[in-house]
């Protein structure tokens, strides 16, 4: 059979870990036919890749463009990277399940992320159809989230759920499962994940143990009690049996770097214990996430719409205010270390000229203090406010990159190459970044150990064998860049600005990028564990 289309004398790094080798690659049907000196001689196409890199198409374990691909589906922001999977559902928030009752407050709790989503679906099952109906740039893997099950059935409120209302978490869980999700995850520094017992994500992490699936967490804590929050996450893997992933692995805040070797050791006796267990990273000393997250526990117990009412009651006010000033004083709020990223649209315009200012600049801007402004900008904008949080160490960076047991993963959730605000650089620019600054440049890692961290290891965290290496029968998500161009050009201070040096990417056998240019080819589809996804089984 004649191939679809044949790349020509590129370097070839499988994504195993092995040496480069100069090899020629044939696809046909969307599958990788033929690797090696004896691909075929003529083709549908042919593209010359001499002094190019080709490699697996780059998996990124942990994204949640669930929200926001509906405002973007051909993701330029990833495959001009050589993105060509993201795994959603992170950190406790996905989109589903939903139930009437508790609409609104899923709709809140994960408003900071929405860009554009219909909310035309209850079901995982329904989110994925609608997914499908889009031009996908990339493929989507989705995971379902501690958090939205939580809402599903006991609401925002900080309590333990009653045997009933745990057994609907239980039973709405293996829905999701039997739908088709990837993965569970948890996220308990928001709520209502932090509200959790240890007990509660062990009965649902069995469930996705028992249908094969990955348990992606941010743990409870990743600063003074890092440790413990890696213990226990590892407490219900052993328990459950079920595969575990530790989320964007890190120390937050000055008093604590140094301490992710401990977390290391953790995880590196765990495995020799027998537990499978992993992490993932981006390449950055900065994380970013809601405003929300440097108030206290209580705060947001009933959700956005009750953290409001406190804000507004004088005497709740004054606890918040209190709390926050008392975190300056022990490090657990650095308002001079946490940047406002964005505002939500249409919301107190004047407030614009704030964002890009550390929360220190913007109370000085508007002459009051730190913890006042954050309240304040909190209760004008609805409790929607994105937020950037510079509170790692390089060294530490360095440090989990180089664990052979983690994975390149980005946190990220932006699609769109144009927009609001000063978004972290990460949904722009993790892959391009790891393989030009810190390979090429720092010499943290050699090119075939990125790569792999990019590709089969990620492939391996979720039980795939077709996608994450390039050999005969796997699916032709492939990416082809310059090593000596490849590299990140988003910042903080101009952040909306894409990779360069990706010549070409691939997905599903069909050019999504050619020529360094987004080519929209519409190739990515939902995959499903179980399905016609990952592992390349039908249902």
């Amino acid at each position: 059979m004649t191939p679809d289309l044949v790349l020509r004398g590129g370097t070839l790094i499988d994504g195993t870990g092995a040496a480069p080798r100069t090899a020629d690659l044939a696809v046909t049907d969307g599958r990788i036919t033929a690797v090696g000196p004896d691909v075929p001689g003529t083709a549908r196409r042919v593209l010359d890749i001499s002094g190019a890199v080709v490699t697996p198409g780059f998996i990124d374990l942990h994204s949640h463009a669930d929200f926001t691909v509906m405002g973007e589906p051909r993701a330029e922001t990833q495959l001009l990277q050589g993105v060509t999977t993201l795994v959603t559902g992170n950190c406790g928030f996905s989109p589903f399940p939903v139930v009437p009752e508790h609409a609104a407050e899923l709709r809140a709790l994960c408003g900071f992320l929405d860009d554009g989503l219909t909310w035309e679906w209850t079901t995982a099952a329904g989110w994925a159809a609608a997914v499908e109906r889009l031009p996908l740039g990339v493929n989507l893997a989705p995971q379902t989230g501690h958090g939205a099950l939580r809402v599903a059935a006991v609401g925002t409120d900080d309590r333990a759920p009653t045997d009933d209302e745990l057994a609907t978490m239980r039973r709405l869980m293996a829905e999701t499962a039997a739908d088709g999700v990837v993965g569970f995850s948890t996220g308990l520094i928001y709520p209502p994940g932090r509200y959790a017992a240890t007990g509660e994500l062990a009965a649902l992490a069995r469930i996705a143990a028992d249908h094969g699936l990955l348990h992606s967490t941010h743990m409870r804590d990743e600063s003074a009690h890092l440790a413990a929050a890696v213990e226990e996450a590892v407490s219900i893997a052993r328990q459950t049996g079920v595969r575990l992933q530790i989320s964007h692995l890190k120390a937050a805040g000055v008093p604590y770097w140094g301490t992710v070797g401990d977390a290391l050791r953790l995880i590196d006796a765990a495995r020799a214990d027998g537990v499978d267990v992993a992490a993932d990273q981006y390449p950055y000393t900065a994380s970013s996430t809601t405003l929300t997250t440097v108030l206290p526990g209580y705060a947001l117990d009933g959700g956005v719409a009750a953290l409001l009412r406190r804000i507004a009651d004088p005497e709740q006010r004054a606890r918040l205010v209190a709390d926050l000033t008392a975190g300056e004083a022990d490090g657990s709020f650095s308002p001079d270390r946490v940047t406002i990223a964005e505002f939500p649209e249409g919301t107190h315009p004047d407030h614009a000229r704030l964002v890009g200012l550390t929360v220190t600049e913007a109370a000085a801007a508007l002459g009051t203090a730190p913890a006042d402004t954050v309240l304040d900008l909190l209760a004008a904008h609805a409790g929607q406010i994105a937020s950037i949080h510079h509170c790692m160490a390089e060294d530490d960076v360095h440090r989990v990159m180089t664990h052979p047991d983690v994975a390149v993963a980005s946190d990220g959730w932006i699609l769109r190459t144009e927009g609001r605000g000063r978004p972290h650089p990460r949904s722009f620019g993790t892959f391009a970044r790891v393989l030009g600054h810190f390979t090429r440049e720092k010499g943290v890692l050699a090119l075939p150990e990125a790569v792999r961290k990019m590709t089969g290891l990620p492939a391996s965290r979720l039980g795939w064998t077709d996608r994450g290496t390039v050999r005969p029968g796997a699916v032709a998500d492939l990416a082809v860049f310059d090593p000596d161009a490849v590299t990140d050009t988003s910042t903080f201070a101009d952040p909306w600005r894409t990779a360069t040096g990706v010549v070409h990417t691939l997905v599903g056998g069909r050019l999504a990028v050619t020529d360094g240019r987004a080519a929209d080819a519409g190739a990515g589809r939902v995959l499903l564990h179980g399905g016609t996804g990952g592992d390349g089984s039908t249902s």
